[in-house]
């Protein structure tokens, strides 16, 4: 994508909370009786996974852990790299991974595997949003919040080239039409 930008409203505020609460008591009645770390993948899903953590009802501890696989663009690269890794004690562990979106599964399935390898009593995937039309690997995705086109968005932790994160909605950023100034370049 390169040029002007025009932002089109996909999920308001009101239907992320909604979305945000039932994940949280999906997630909190799996957990009842279990202590659970959760992990929040690097940057994109911070702000949801503060909204999840407030709603969960089980004893926690978070983490994060940094993938990379976009830089500035707007499609995987398909070469994931860890950027951050977690501090917490892994083995053992119920461990609840938190994404914002999951696209091609490439950078989750390369967490997944990283995890696995410090052989915690559990993993499970709780994703905000999936793109089922660009997987191009199978993930199970315990506790999903949306579908979504495919088509590129952001708002709400998600970005295209570090902006946009702080919307409290999330939009489809649509290539801007005619001469006009677009919603995105204000």
């Amino acid at each position: 994508m390169s040029g002007r930008y025009d932002l089109k409203l996909l999920y308001s505020r009101d239907e992320i909370a909604a979305t945000v609460r039932r994940l949280a008591g999906q997630i909190s009645a799996d957990y009842a009786g279990n202590d659970l770390l959760v992990i929040g993948v690097l940057k994109g899903a911070v702000v949801f996974m503060a909204d999840l953590i407030r709603e969960i009802d089980v004893p926690l501890e978070i983490d994060f852990i940094g993938l990379s696989s976009y830089g500035d663009g707007v499609t995987s690269c398909g070469k994931v790299k860890l950027t951050a890794y977690p501090t917490a004690r892994i083995e053992g562990r119920h461990i609840l991974v938190v994404e914002d979106i999951v696209d091609t599964g490439l950078c989750i399935e390369a967490l997944l595997k990283f995890l696995a390898e410090r052989r915690p009593a559990s993993i499970k995937v709780c994703a905000l949003m999936d793109k089922p039309a660009r997987h191009q690997v199978p993930i199970d995705i315990a506790y999903s919040g949306f579908t979504v086109p495919d088509k590129f968005v952001v708002g709400y932790g998600l970005d295209f080239a570090q902006r946009y994160r702080h919307l409290p909605q999330i939009f489809t950023l649509e290539e801007a039409a005619g001469d006009g100034q677009a919603a995105a370049d204000d």
